[in-house]
């Protein structure tokens, strides 16, 4: 059997996969890369005797790949909270796929698992900015005061780490990371050991939200603010965080995270307010590049000259 894992390089993604092959080990083709390198499935060639995992990338986004792998007869179970477009009818098709705003991918999978790593999924949520969330699902766990920063911190470093315009810009490859995680059956034995990518992304982080923090804010409304961040490699990783971080700073609001690409477009990141989690993705829809989910979405290459224009609708959109 040719397995094939092809998952999101972000938070969700990797520790989605995470879980899956903790209970199920696997000796397969990982298929990934920057958190926003999501038609990931259409550069494969499918046979009969593929077994195929997708996770967390929307279907809408990769509907002919997965058209082309059911109909060469390949096996595909599909996990996944973004917007899926149809979802084909199929025999060989497992999909499990619930866009409400709370819920994240590794938190499906969680769920398909019953619970079998759950810490990990926590962590996801974290990650993943789903906060309240993942409080909710600590509480159920008896988790400490302590024990809760450490998996909101880890979920925070693994999700910041998808970030860049290419895996370049990140300082461990998505694969690589998972594949430097999969020892540990709980995220408290992955951030305790000396081996751990935790310390390594930790002050990576640190160093780049210091300069985040120092951004410029280029529109705040009573229901919107807009940074701008310059073309620099720090600028491309810290992007979803700072975002996320923003969102829980001011929960009221919409943020956009507007990072210079170096030519004549811009890379965007949105979080809808934390209060009001839907729109992103139809605000970033409206443009060309544009998608996402209803409480975060981006815009990959959105023209200069038409930067004005998405703040003025982000602004609209939320007031």
């Amino acid at each position: 059997m040719n397995y094939i894992d092809i998952f999101n390089g972000d938070a969700d993604g990797i520790i989605a996969l995470l879980q899956l092959r903790l209970a199920e080990p696997r000796d397969s083709q990982l298929v990934t890369g920057v958190k926003r390198d999501i038609q990931l499935m259409k550069a494969l060639k499918y046979t009969a005797d593929c077994d195929v995992t997708v996770l967390d990338i929307s279907m809408e986004k990769n509907i002919k790949g997965l058209v082309q792998a059911l109909e060469a007869g390949a096996t595909v179970q599909y996990f996944d909270h973004h917007r899926p477009g149809e979802i084909p009818k199929h025999d060989l098709l497992d999909a499990h796929i619930d866009m409400d705003p709370n819920v994240c991918t590794a938190l499906l999978v969680d769920a398909y698992l019953n619970g079998r790593f759950h810490l990990w999924a926590i962590t996801a949520a974290y990650g993943d900015n789903l906060i309240a969330k993942a409080e909710q699902l600590a509480d159920a766990a008896k988790l400490s005061t302590s024990q809760r920063e450490q998996l909101k911190e880890f979920g925070t470093l693994i999700n910041y780490n998808g970030y860049g315009a290419t895996v370049s810009d990140l300082h461990i490859p998505p694969a690589t990371l998972f594949e430097m995680l999969l020892p540990y059956q709980n995220p408290f034995d992955a951030i305790a050991a000396d081996n751990s990518p935790f310390a390594l992304l930790q002050q990576a982080y640190q160093q780049d939200m210091t300069k985040a923090e120092a951004a410029e804010c280029i529109a705040n409304t009573d229901a919107s603010e807009v940074y701008l961040l310059p073309n620099q490699q720090w600028s491309r990783r810290v992007s979803g965080v700072f975002g996320n971080y923003l969102a829980n700073q001011h929960p009221n609001k919409a943020h956009a995270v507007v990072s210079d690409s170096g030519d004549d477009t811009y890379l965007i990141s949105v979080r809808a307010p934390l209060k009001n989690k839907t729109g992103a993705d139809e605000v970033c829809s409206e443009f060309v590049t544009g998608g996402g989910r209803k409480a975060a979405a981006g815009i990959n290459k959105l023209p200069k000259v038409q930067l004005d224009a998405f703040v003025s609708r982000l602004n609209q959109f939320y007031s």
